[in-house]
């Protein structure tokens, strides 16, 4: 779908708070309805100690108290994408406030390839089933009086999405602020060049929209920072602000992504994110557990 084709409306300006978590450095959103008391939580963490098996709620319940102390009400639950590097508590805070959970229509392309790597068997649903909402290019939804729409962007992974919510865009991996550059693209279905594609359509956008981040690592030492415009990105972003080329973008990229190590949590992450923030099933004496693949990823 071309950029002229969304429905973008610069005159609704959301209120957004946001909610860094830093073991992983992901920001987490409540985005208001400025008309209502309707809310959506975008990309919530929930908390694991890897090294003790340990699952915690600390961040969601950060969230889950400014959701009730400003008496809102939750009615999406949204992921940008199936996050590599922190599990999402969405089903925890579904379970406590309800809403709906919605994620991009190729989640289903991510559990096929997983399901592989991670040897799940039959009884592990490859079709989505396990969100509320699968989301198409230019698919609306309503929070509140807000119309908020998804823009299909793949690249970092088969199944990103941007959530454009009036003036305020929720851009996942696909951008980091200006001087982070772009998310990696070497993970299973991920692609250099269809991720610069991507990030063309999100600068397409008009130059004021607020983008707001999933990650933020302070480079060269600077304070964390989660929010930039359109038009900060298109003229400063290391990687491809200022009209840098696609063959330019692909060959940094590539070259770059050859020395990246693998996300700390990317086994226990994709097999949680890829079930919606689930655990796998217990076994027969009740226990939980994930599995490492070796050699598999």
């Amino acid at each position: 779908m071309s950029n002229s084709n969304y429905p973008v409306d610069m005159g609704v300006n959301p209120e957004v708070t946001a909610f860094f978590d830093p073991a992983t450095n992901t920001i987490s959103y409540v985005v208001k309805d400025p008309s209502s008391n309707a809310c959506a939580v975008v990309d919530s963490v929930m908390d694991i100690d890897y090294a003790a098996g340990r699952i915690t709620y600390d961040h969601a319940d950060e969230i889950i108290a400014h959701i009730q102390k400003n008496d809102l009400k939750l009615e999406w639950l949204i992921e940008t994408h199936v996050h590599a590097d922190h599990l999402s508590a969405a089903p925890y805070i579904q379970q406590k406030l309800g809403g709906k959970l919605g994620i991009g229509d190729q989640i289903t392309v991510v559990q096929e390839t997983f399901g592989k790597v991670f040897n799940e068997g039959t009884e592990f649903q490859r079709d989505g089933s396990q969100f509320d909402r699968l989301f198409q290019d230019g698919d609306t939804y309503q929070i509140g009086e807000l119309t908020a729409f998804a823009m299909y962007t793949p690249g970092h992974t088969p199944a990103c999405m941007v959530h454009v919510m009036g003036d305020a865009a929720f851009v996942g991996d696909t951008l980091f602020m200006p001087d982070g550059g772009s998310a990696r693209a070497d993970f299973p279905g991920g692609d250099a060049a269809t991720l610069y594609d991507s990030i063309q359509k999100v600068l397409a956008l008009p130059d004021d929209m607020r983008l707001f981040m999933c990650h933020d690592y302070g480079p060269n030492g600077r304070d964390i920072q989660w929010e930039t415009t359109v038009g900060a990105e298109k003229e400063h972003n290391i990687h491809v602000g200022g009209g840098k080329t696609k063959e330019e973008f692909v060959r940094f990229r590539t070259t770059r992504d050859a020395q990246l190590d693998m996300p700390k949590l990317i086994i226990p992450s994709l097999q949680v994110n890829m079930r919606a923030g689930k655990l796998p099933p217990a076994d027969e004496s009740g226990k939980t557990f994930l599995k490492v693949p070796v050699n598999g990823l």
